[in-house]
């Protein structure tokens, strides 16, 4: 079992920025790779960044320039910098890993709201 703790989102203006927080607690060993997806009202959720130990950090093309994920592992947490936000990234910000054996566990969830 992992658990997932999200931290970081609020209300920003267009243009700024924030950084999201995912700390991990549990069967840390047994994570192979952690991501950021993000739901908007009346839309799928979405990946918008990945990260594992064996691949390069992906990202979505709406993303692509503007946010990047990294990891501390001291600490156990993996973080979403988000620069220049824009509206259309408004949206509830979940944290997700995946363990050996393909089990997925999620956060609860940041809100992220881009308005002026």
């Amino acid at each position: 079992q992992v658990q997932l703790e999200e931290s970081g989102g609020g209300l920003v203006q267009p243009g700024g920025s924030l950084r999201l927080s995912c700390a991990a607690s549990g069967s840390i060993s047994e994570i192979n790779a952690m991501g950021w997806y993000r739901q908007a009202p009346g839309k799928q959720r979405e990946l918008v960044s990945s990260i594992s130990s064996y691949s390069s950090p992906s990202y979505a093309d709406a993303v692509k320039g503007r946010f990047t994920i990294s990891r501390d592992d001291a600490k156990n947490t993996v973080y979403l910098q988000m620069n220049s936000l824009k509206p259309e990234d408004s949206a509830v910000y979940y944290c997700n890993a995946v363990i050996m054996g393909g089990s997925i566990f999620w956060g609860q969830g940041t809100l992220v709201t881009v308005s002026s």
